[in-house]
């Protein structure tokens, strides 16, 4: 069946059905996680492929893929507004709507790539240069960097599209085309780069031709699913701006969200060599780790959404302790995970005395995180699903003043690296500070099919 295609309305949830919480969970972060893990490993992959052609050509493809992450990063609110909003018209049993919804964040997408893709192509050669590609490295960036520009259209699509899928209380697409469009990227650049002799730009039209892929077999779901609920597929300027009010509130979040991991690396690199590869050690443990996490949050995007358009507050309060113990208990099991497995993969990462013991104090701050991390995963996820985006943002933007001027004090204080991470866990204090007042007020709880 298709994820598209109708679905029987549940009864309401008891407010302490645990196990049923647990169900709806478990359907929805599992295939979350497993699309969220395999883009990072497909981008490793797509590095080692590069990497046998030269260091210059892996230098450069290194500095265009940060480049464009950050570009089309900023705009994953295309995904969690439009998650909110179509989950909110399903719970409120206004399939056609949810789905309307839907197609107004897909053309919102296509409206912003435009001048996404113009900016990226004209101002590559600067990119690179701000981003200190080496001479050597720098045209590799910018040929990298021009041809898959193409590509960003069908990433913004890709995330609107998948906004509607987990609107829609399926994540297992999601997954599916994930691991088919990576696989295939995989393969094609290996025919692209080696088979046609293209290089960097094979690599890069390999991922254009993949990413385009998995958006044309979105849009065919999204049409299928339109012309069954009778949606109309045609730009709505008043759909299409009320999609950016949502999502406005969420850029703001997620560019100061943003901020903050820049300015804990611009002050690793002022500590030394030492510290700055530690901090990238553990700043890569706690991205993989925020995968795990971030599934919870985009299962209670959509689940509180849900339970919210269907007017049913009791069960998005019940929903939500319930995920809060999954956060917190997930963070504490790799937290330990985290403590325990450290001679398993830290020489992998480095066979340096001096990196190793730096990494020693920053991995159990790590650790030490994660139970806190948990909870502020969930709970952002769950007001994202409220649609409560202005107090995201400006929580964001209060965490990341207390922030800023605690880690630029790090290297006058000669605290190291241990006082960057401390720094970074008063970050995620600070955060669950803020999202926890929210929570246990009554504000977010706003209910209907559409959030005044």
């Amino acid at each position: 069946m298709s994820s598209l295609e109708p679905m029987t309305a549940s009864p309401p949830t008891p407010a302490r059905a645990g196990r049923r919480h647990d169900r709806e969970i478990l359907s929805l972060a599992v295939p979350a996680f497993g699309a969220l893990v395999a883009e990072p490993l497909f981008l490793m992959a797509d590095s080692a492929i590069v990497g046998h052609l030269g260091t210059p050509q892996l230098a450069g493809v290194g500095v265009a893929s940060a480049a464009l992450t950050t570009a089309t990063g900023v705009f994953v609110f295309l995904a969690y507004a439009t998650t909110a909003a179509v989950a909110r018209r399903i719970g409120a049993g206004d399939r056609r709507g949810a789905v309307q919804q839907g197609v107004d964040g897909i053309w919102l997408a296509l409206g912003l790539a435009v001048p996404v893709v113009l900016l990226t192509l004209l101002a590559a050669p600067l990119v690179a240069d701000l981003l200190g590609a080496s001479p050597t490295a720098a045209p590799y960036a910018v040929t990298y960097l021009r041809i898959s520009a193409l590509g960003i259209p069908a990433m913004l699509m890709v995330l609107a599209a998948t906004g509607v899928l987990r609107g829609l209380q399926d994540t297992r697409t999601p997954l599916l085309v994930a691991v088919a469009g990576f696989t295939a990227n995989i393969g094609l650049n290996v025919g692209l780069v080696y088979g046609a002799g293209l290089g960097v730009a094979g690599s890069a039209w390999g991922t254009v031709l993949a990413q385009t892929g998995m958006a044309a077999v979105y849009l065919v779901v999204v049409v299928r699913g339109a012309r069954r609920e009778r949606a109309s597929l045609r730009p709505d300027a008043t759909g299409i701006r009320a999609c950016a009010r949502a999502g406005g509130p969420l850029l703001v979040r997620t560019i100061s969200l943003r901020a903050v991991l820049m300015i804990a690396t611009a002050v690793a690199a002022r500590l030394g060599d030492d510290q700055v590869a530690a901090h990238q050690i553990t700043m890569t443990l706690f991205s993989f780790l925020a995968f795990a996490l971030d599934a919870i949050a985009i299962a209670g995007q959509a689940i509180i959404g849900r339970y919210l358009g269907a007017s049913d507050v009791p069960g998005a309060r019940a929903a939500t302790r319930r995920m809060v113990q999954w956060g917190i208990g997930s963070g504490v099991v790799l937290g330990l995970l985290v403590v325990a497995a450290r001679p398993l993969y830290v020489p992998l990462f480095t066979p340096d005395p001096a990196v190793r013991a730096q990494l020693d104090t920053a991995l159990l701050l790590l650790a030490l995180s994660q139970p806190v991390s948990g909870l502020v995963f969930v709970l952002d996820g769950v007001l994202m699903g409220a649609g409560d985006g202005p107090y995201l943002a400006w929580a964001a933007l209060a965490t990341l003043a207390v922030f800023a001027p605690a880690a630029f004090a790090v290297p006058a204080t000669g605290a190291g690296l241990a006082g960057l991470w401390w720094a970074m866990n008063l970050f995620m204090l600070v955060r669950a500070a803020f999202l926890v007042g929210r929570a246990r007020g009554g504000k977010w709880l706003v209910t209907g099919a559409v959030r005044g």
